[in-house]
């Protein structure tokens, strides 16, 4: 089957959940024997990747413009060059999906959350995911939500029906410590933030409260935001010396981060399903996460949950925990992971729903 891939900035991934969900999802499908492309906006040296084919265009580097104008030009190369089945992702491009179907292609939209409610966006952006959140009803031949609360919001206010597969995640540790070297950390040493860092993740209100607890632990904050630079700043404003900003990490780096810390703090509030959380998960992580019902549904009682204003007492209740609890916190968020987050679980929801659409008429 040929499977294009497109709405994400591209692979390997070196952004966000999006970039990593298209990594591995497209050299899953590809190991199986699919034809997958990829539409990529960040250039890499080779035109295949790990089997998969890049494809590169051009886009309009702009906050508000970036997605929207790369994703109509991907659409224009597609529409000339024909796939089996389609797969868009992010919310905002439904308009777009409209167009494949018309020339006959299916194709299937993965909404993510619910964009609107980012605090990033101006009046007219939330306005534009407002009206894509309607089209994503009948543009795309099938909605794919990967949270059971994004599920049921399409059903309850659009009275939409969509697809649930969620994210995925590799479940286990892995040995190497080469990145902690680097960054002056130690295995169990640190608390280990990840998200994008960007208001409503939280990262500014993570670090001063981790500077109100007393403890010879780090706090390795780890991302970065393309156009959110002022806010940065204001994360980076700080004088403690625990406090470890290297910026985004990826590969295995990344890996050994979320293997060896003592504890991993999401503080993200908007959105559907959270690829750093289960990431965590899946690497026997002890996990506090922000009181969202998002978050909730991912980690379940496999985590700690915080509202926003108890995370300096629920790091100090963690640190003080004995190791037999926080033996049995790690085992069961590994467990979580596994039995509900594997990616072969995921590629195989995604290898049938797309074969499946492949098969019948587009309207």
């Amino acid at each position: 089957m040929r499977i294009a891939l497109l709405g994400t900035r591209g692979i390997p991934a070196s952004y966000g959940g999006f970039e990593t969900f298209a990594e591995e999802l497209s050299t899953r499908l590809t190991a199986r024997g699919h034809e997958v492309v990829v539409y990529c906006r960040e250039r890499y040296p080779h035109p295949r990747y790990r089997g998969v084919r890049l494809q590169y265009l051009p886009t309009i580097r702009h906050k508000y413009f970036d997605t929207l104008a790369h994703s109509f030009i991907s659409t224009l190369h597609l529409l000339a060059h024909r796939v089996d089945a389609a797969l868009y992702c992010n919310g905002a491009n439904a308009i777009f999906t409209l167009w494949p179907r018309i020339f006959g292609m299916p194709v299937a939209l993965n909404v993510d959350g619910i964009e609107r409610k980012r605090k990033k966006w101006n009046r007219l952006a939330k306005a534009w995911y407002l009206v894509s959140e309607w089209l994503a009803t009948f543009c795309p031949t099938v909605v794919i939500t990967d949270a059971r609360t994004i599920e049921r919001y399409y059903r309850e206010r659009y009275g939409t029906r969509s697809t649930f597969i969620p994210y995925g995640a590799e479940v286990g540790k892995v040995a190497g410590t080469g990145i902690l070297t680097g960054l002056g950390l130690e295995p169990a040493r640190y608390f280990l933030y990840v998200s994008r860092l960007e208001p409503e993740n939280h990262p500014l209100e993570v670090r001063q409260a981790f500077e109100k607890v007393n403890t010879p632990l780090k706090l390795a904050l780890i991302g970065d935001a393309p156009y959110a630079r002022d806010y940065i700043r204001q994360v980076r404003d700080t004088r403690d010396p625990r406090i470890v900003m290297p910026g985004s990490v990826y590969g295995e780096g990344y890996r050994e981060l979320g293997s060896h810390c003592f504890a991993y703090i999401h503080a993200t509030e908007v959105g559907g399903t959270h690829p750093a959380l289960i990431e965590a998960m899946g690497r026997g992580a002890l996990v506090l996460y922000r009181n969202t019902e998002e978050n909730a549904e991912v980690a379940g009682d496999a985590g700690i949950p915080f509202e926003p204003d108890e995370l300096a007492a629920k790091i100090e209740m963690v640190l003080g925990m004995s190791e037999e609890q926080l033996a049995l916190e790690r085992s069961r968020a590994l467990d979580r992971a596994r039995e509900r987050y594997s990616w072969d679980a995921v590629t195989d929801a995604y290898e049938s729903l797309l074969t499946r659409i492949s098969r019948r008429k587009t309207w």
